[in-house]
């Protein structure tokens, strides 16, 4: 079957609202820092009525893990479909405008439920930690519904991201999708996304990898937090029986790689961190681009190490026009 996308990708689809905040905030507010925090609608209004006069918004991007990923994947030059749900409020129409304007297509193109869009407030530390508290709202309902197998099958991989673990119907969704995918040949690709998500839900998580995913994204406090070990050599062993290949990213010190038959380490250039946010995921779309146009995976990672270098050097999950193909150009050569 002939391929339209590279990128099939499942996801909480929510409007991002950046933050700078102090230690202190997060303390006074009792915030875990660093982690991901699911919050009723009250909660997220509370914290953001605390910021007033403290601190100003950057702006509001349409994210979500799996939604930054598949639009990276797009702006390096691949093709890319997000199956997501959003309301027909303001907050939906931000979020497909904007994943629309990426190049992006998705299933929220045209009518859609009434409801609440999901909205996350991402504070950002002055060691540019990442701290998110989410209120999921009609996101939260993501189910089976959303997966087109047509669509699924016309892709080359599809990537799951953890954070559907924490909906009944989500993970569903998600569990349902990689079937999908295995019954038509399509590659699978899964990323942990936050060391929360490997705390409170890795039974679900382990259903999610089902007997195996192609591709398994982490970073390394997720992988050792998920197999119980102290390293991130014995986290890699303990993966190696969830996957067929693996990707650990380890901050500044770029990435371990396993490709199915050895181990890479993969260094990255040192950078001054302002926003860590979304690095992740920028990481997983460059090296999802890479591996779906004929890059081998130590390329695929030193794209992918570059790619995320480049984005936490300033605020916002997406790199300014005109970066990937610079980033593309030095790496690639193409």
């Amino acid at each position: 079957m002939e391929k339209k996308y590279d990128v099939y990708a499942l996801g909480n689809a929510l409007v991002d609202t950046e933050i700078e905040v102090s230690d202190a905030f997060l303390e006074r507010m009792e915030v875990g820092k660093g982690l991901m925090t699911l919050v009723d609608q009250a909660r997220q209004a509370e914290l953001l009525r605390a910021l007033e006069g403290e601190a100003e918004p950057h702006k509001l991007t349409s994210g979500g893990s799996a939604c930054n990923t598949v639009v990276a994947a797009r702006q390096f030059g691949g093709s890319g479909y997000y199956a997501c749900k959003v309301a027909g409020d303001d907050t939906g129409d931000i979020f497909v405008r904007e994943l629309l304007a990426a190049g992006v297509d998705t299933n929220m193109n045209g009518n859609r439920p009434r409801g609440i869009s999901g909205r996350c407030l991402v504070m950002i530390t002055p060691d540019a930690e990442r701290t998110m508290n989410t209120f999921l709202g009609i996101s939260e309902q993501v189910s089976e519904d959303e997966v087109d197998e047509q669509i699924v099958a016309a892709s080359r991989y599809v990537y799951l991201e953890g954070y559907l673990v924490s909906s009944p119907s989500a993970r569903a969704a998600a569990i349902r999708l990689r079937q999908l995918a295995e019954k038509n040949g399509v590659g699978t690709a899964l990323t942990f996304s936050d060391p929360a998500m490997v705390r409170f839900f890795r039974d679900g998580l382990t259903e999610m990898l089902g007997d195996g995913v192609d591709l398994l994204f982490c970073n390394e406090d997720e992988a050792k937090g998920f197999t119980d070990t102290d390293t991130p050599e014995a986290a890699l062993e303990a993966l190696k029986p969830l996957c067929r290949t693996l990707v650990m990213t380890r901050g500044a010190e770029g990435s371990l790689l396993w490709d199915g038959q050895q181990t890479h380490s993969v260094p990255c250039d040192p950078v001054k961190p302002v926003d860590t946010n979304g690095a992740g995921d920028m990481f997983a779309g460059a090296y999802l681009y890479a591996i779906t146009h004929g890059h081998d995976a130590v390329t695929a990672a030193r794209l992918a190490n570059a790619a995320a270098g480049r984005l936490i050097v300033e605020f916002g999950p997406r790199l300014p026009n005109g970066a990937h193909q610079e980033i593309r150009q030095r790496i690639l050569g193409e």
